[in-house]
């Protein structure tokens, strides 16, 4: 039986001297699903250890720190669905977030028996983990954070890194890894895409 995950709350920002060497899983839970009226509230972390740390963003805080690391070259940040992550980090922390992986896209190039690509459905299909999703749709604005909305973030980024080595070793085999990091890298400026309103209707339709 595994060690139960140690999660770590923060309010404001994280705090100086965390280490991500092997990247770091990102994920964001706002007041709602449109980027530029529902508010951040958490942003979730983790370095693939075990260990998640839960930042709740505060009106008036700019969270140094996190910005910091989001923007840091060096650091990759591992995503599920990152078009919607990297945008509401970009309108409401002004960050642009690079370098990125994006589980959701590299599930879709190289699982194409399947039209399930959420995270629920790959930590099923890839590592045999139950997540639940029963918190997804609470209050993520309330001034404390239950217990259960903190397992809950931290369930959107503990097994990033691991679905990450799985998918890598799909790609490879499926010799689509040069096309998938083609696509990540694209993901910042689709996000600018969809900030400056070419989501609806997208830009690359007919």
């Amino acid at each position: 039986m595994s060690a139960a995950p140690s999660i770590f709350l923060h309010r404001g920002d994280l705090p100086d001297g965390l280490s991500f060497p092997q990247g770091v899983a990102v994920d964001t839970e706002t007041m709602g699903l449109r980027v530029t009226r529902d508010r951040l509230c958490v942003v979730q972390l983790s370095g693939g250890d075990n260990t998640a740390h839960v930042v709740q963003i505060l009106p008036g805080v700019d969270a140094p720190v996190l910005r910091s690391l989001m923007a840091d070259p060096d650091v990759l940040k591992i995503m599920h669905f990152g078009r919607f992550d990297i945008a509401t980090l970009q309108y409401w922390l002004g960050v642009l977030c690079a370098p990125v992986y994006c589980t959701k896209i590299a599930s879709k190039l190289c699982r194409t028996s399947t039209d399930s690509h959420g995270l629920k459905s790959l930590c099923k299909d890839l590592l045999g983990i139950d997540l639940s999703k029963q918190q997804q749709t609470s209050d993520w604005g309330a001034a404390e954070l239950s217990a259960d909305q903190l397992a809950y973030a931290a369930s959107d980024v503990l097994y990033l890194h691991a679905l990450k080595a799985k998918l890598d070793a799909l790609l490879a085999r499926e010799h689509r890894t040069d096309l998938a990091w083609s696509c990540f890298q694209f993901l910042p400026t689709r996000a600018l895409l969809d900030l400056s309103g070419w989501d609806e209707p997208d830009l690359f339709s007919h």
